[in-house]
């Protein structure tokens, strides 16, 4: 009786114990989608293993997309008890594609858990497993993770040689996360310039029916690439039978196609020249582009493989270098106050490269008479427009000169032949295609979405410099950049690049610290390393601890009568203080101190020279000093 009585009280605790794990298994499903019931209880181990919802009615495999692509639910482990006939483990699906003809090269893992087969089975295969948790459910993939699977995946394909390798694909079902990624691959990598958000869903539906069934996820693609969604075309279907019955989620519904993916009005957000822009790429992708940018630019790659930012800068205006201006043919344009970029248009995307030298992916539209740029690499600057009559502002980006188009280098080119390819190979474009959107290629893109807009920034001739300085901006302006006509492309220093700023404009970016006396420590680089200026100090405004400000980059301005620095504001935008040699610089244009009544008189005098005479009558034919026109 008492033995009877102990395996009750022992079968009791048993059911107790497997109540208890239930309950912690629906806690963990309410925060992991990726685990939800039905569950399967190995009595071998006693341990509960939950088989992912409607898994065992969902169809296994999708048709091939792009003669490559093969999406696919998650393989389960002999771990999960999957009934007769149901089970898709790793061994069956590699084997299901063999017979097909098809040798998966990789499998690509956008579940949000580690548990459903030990990654070690494909590993011992030869193939390749590239994990990307995504959460699922209603939390739609990251920006950053779509970034890493186009790149992935196209690494992958373009490394092939003669044996043509497939791609598998999977999330827990193959259909939302799946369908997802492979519709942005599809946008990137293989149509850009022809085929819309709807075409590509379509792809993916036809080869793994119904497709994408979350309406969040249909509405995250059309929002991404700056499309309408279509009224007269079904694009989420209702969600299929096999999820309905295992699971209580509503999904979408074929009454959703009405659905508007854009408000007409965008949010008011307030913008900052430090706001950060794009989203981050995979490092791999990053260094194949810098060395881009350095082989176009016929650059070497300094020691441990440093690449310092190799935009071209332009040198502070003082009495000597002046006289360039004299020596050579220059055109003038304004000094903006905005964030400094290049920009590299690739077939499957955009990218920012800030100062720091670090690329940054925005969703943005380059056409061209050969569909789309392919390693177009641009320089500008970004500014933030305040639009007239409201109290709205946008940002845009002013496009100054062109370094290569289409892999090829210009940097050999003179100034105003790259300026007018720039005009006629990346503006006007862009322009006719958004004046034409409904005869374009794309009639359901909208220009009007994108992070900012795009134009050229125009340059005058010299003789014009006096209105140039009274122009109407709808940004901020603190100088003037003098451009010389003939000069290629030079990286980084360019000593016949001229810039002028206001007297109390002119500015050094220093490192600033305070040690634990409260000195200040103002530093600069050079040789790669950092230069302590002794004696120098940096005054703030009433109220404001300098100690707040330590280990940052500052951007200061002079004060001659009190013979000390200003503070004017934080360089979010570098990562180290300015060279000790364009320190050297500014301080000799702050002493020289070319006022703007000096510049003008001097530029007066030097547009009568044979050489301005002879070449402004032939350029003002082409300028007709219509440019100089308020910019909006």
């Amino acid at each position: 009786m008492d033995e009877e009585y102990e395996q009750r009280i022992e079968s009791a605790v048993d059911i107790a114990r497997r109540e208890r794990d239930e309950r912690r298994k629906r806690l963990k499903r309410e925060q992991n989608p990726d685990d939800h019931r039905p569950v399967a209880y190995n009595d071998k181990t006693r341990t509960t293993i939950t088989i992912p919802s409607g898994w065992l009615e969902c169809p296994a495999v999708g048709e091939e997309i792009c003669g490559f692509i093969v999406p696919s639910k998650v393989p389960l482990c002999e771990s999960f008890e999957v009934p007769p006939g149901k089970r898709y483990s790793l061994k069956q699906l590699i084997h299901r594609q063999r017979v097909l003809g098809r040798k998966i090269g990789l499998v690509v893992d956008l579940t949000n858990t580690t548990r459903y087969y030990p990654v070690s089975d494909l590993k011992n295969l030869g193939i390749k497993h590239v994990k990307i948790q995504c959460k699922g459910r209603d939390a739609v993939p990251d920006n950053v993770s779509v970034n890493k699977f186009v790149h992935e995946v196209s690494q992958f394909i373009s490394r092939q040689k003669s044996i043509k390798y497939h791609v598998l694909v999977h999330c827990t079902h193959g259909h939302n996360r799946t369908g997802f990624m492979i519709v942005h691959y599809i946008m990137r990598s293989l149509f850009p310039a022809s085929v819309s958000v709807t075409q590509a869903i379509n792809v993916f539906a036809e080869a793994r029916p119904p497709g994408i069934y979350k309406p969040e996820y249909i509405d995250a693609l059309y929002a991404f690439y700056h499309e309408n969604k279509p009224r007269d075309v079904v694009v989420c279907p209702p969600t299929p039978e096999w999820k309905r019955s295992s699971d209580d989620y509503g999904g979408g519904s074929a009454a959703d196609p009405l659905y508007e993916t854009h408000d007409e009005e965008r949010d008011v957000v307030i913008m900052s020249n430090d706001d950060v822009l794009g989203d981050e790429i995979p490092w791999d992708q990053q260094d194949a582009m810098r060395s881009f940018c350095y082989q176009t630019l016929r650059l070497g790659v300094g020691a441990r493989g440093n690449t310092p930012f190799p935009g071209s800068h332009p040198v502070s205006l003082n009495k000597d270098n002046l006289q360039l201006l004299r020596q050579h043919y220059y055109y003038t344009t304004w000094k903006a106050d905005g964030t400094r970029y290049l920009m590299l248009i690739t077939m499957d995307g955009c990218y920012l490269i800030d100062r720091n030298f670090n690329f940054r992916r925005v969703q943005m539209r380059f056409p061209c008479r050969d569909q789309t740029h392919h390693y177009t690499l641009l320089d500008g600057e970004m500014v933030i427009d305040s639009i007239k009559n409201t109290d709205k502002k946008e940002r845009r980006y002013l496009i100054y000169d062109m370094m290569a188009i289409n892999q090829v280098s210009v940097i050999d080119l003179p100034f105003y032949e790259r300026w007018k390819l720039l005009e006629k190979e990346v503006i006007e474009p862009r322009n006719y295609e958004r004046a034409n959107v409904l005869q374009c290629r794309n009639p359901y893109y909208r220009y009007d979405l994108e992070p900012f807009r795009v134009r050229r920034k125009d340059f005058w001739l010299l003789s014009t410099v006096n209105k140039v300085l009274e122009l109407k901006l709808s940004h901020e302006s603190d100088g003037l950049i003098f451009q010389g006509r003939d000069d290629p492309y030079v990286p980084r220093t360019h000593e016949g690049l001229l810039k002028w700023k206001f007297a109390n404009m002119n500015s050094v970016d220093f490192l600033f610290e305070v040690n634990g006396d409260n000195r200040q420590l103002l530093f600069l680089h050079e040789r790669g390393r950092k230069r302590l200026m002794e004696g120098n100090r940096v005054a703030f405004e009433d109220g404001i601890d300098p100690s707040s400000y330590s280990g940052k980059i500052i951007e200061c301005s002079w004060d001659s009568e009190k013979d000390e620095w200003i503070f004017m504001r934080i360089r979010l935008d570098k990562s180290t203080p300015n060279d000790f040699n364009t320190y050297r610089k500014v301080v000799r244009s702050i002493r020289d101190n070319i006022t703007k009544d000096i510049l003008l008189n001097e530029i007066e005098e030097i547009i009568r020279l044979p050489m301005y005479v002879d070449r402004i009558q032939n350029d003002s034919k082409a300028h007709h000093q219509t440019n100089l026109a308020p910019h909006r």
